[in-house]
């Protein structure tokens, strides 16, 4: 894929070749590219926020805590239900904690996304800083109050009630799926930053 002007976005799906005769040129820019890929990764992240906040709020208008619909053949249920804690109903009594860690990393991605180089790391990033930006939200706008909300949830797979795997909502699906690509992006060598990419080339080839 090209930009305006004939800048190529695609060296991700050419690695090898991207890596060996692109990484010296890539090291500080070009600052059109850059901005073009941070624009990208605030894109993904917006459309992420937004899907999520949609969908908790169609949740809060239309489902019943008290009575999980069971859609996809019982694949999945959705069960609306409050989290005043992280992933898995962890550290449940410090939800002013979770807020302020929440934030600093919403901070520190939207500060990384500007040093992209990489078109599928603006994928991840954006998938990850989406998720957790929308989560963030529920933080500090859910009741019962700023900085102390709890997260909507309302997926549920294979049982209600969290039975066979904790209710998650599309901010979680987005925060997991980019971090998961990210750690196949490090496995592969495919690193955020061209440096990175060099020094697993050479340990291989040791």
């Amino acid at each position: 894929m090209q930009t305006v002007g004939g800048e190529t976005l695609s060296e991700d799906t050419q690695p090898e070749t991207a890596d060996t005769d692109g990484d010296e040129s890539m090291e500080n820019g070009p600052p059109r590219r850059r901005l073009v890929l941070t624009v990208a990764c605030y894109l993904i992240a917006a459309a992420v926020i937004s899907l999520d906040q949609v969908t908790k709020a169609l949740a809060l208008a239309n489902l019943d805590p008290a009575d999980p619909v069971r859609i996809l053949g019982g694949l999945v249920y959705l069960d609306l239900t409050w989290n005043s804690g992280a992933a898995f109903s962890m550290f449940t009594d410090y939800t002013w904690a979770l807020a302020i860690v929440a934030a600093a990393v919403v901070g520190f991605l939207i500060f990384l996304a500007r040093k992209i180089v990489y078109p599928v790391w603006a994928i991840a990033l954006g998938m990850v800083l989406g998720g957790a930006a929308g989560n963030l939200i529920d933080r500090l706008f859910q009741e019962p109050g700023f900085g102390q909300g709890h997260v909507i949830d309302f997926i549920s797979v294979f049982e209600p009630d969290a039975q066979a795997f904790p209710i998650f909502n599309f901010a979680d699906s987005s925060l997991v799926c980019g971090v998961i690509l990210i750690v196949l992006l490090e496995l592969t060598g495919r690193g955020f930053s061209p440096e990175a990419r060099r020094a697993h080339r050479e340990e291989k080839e040791k």
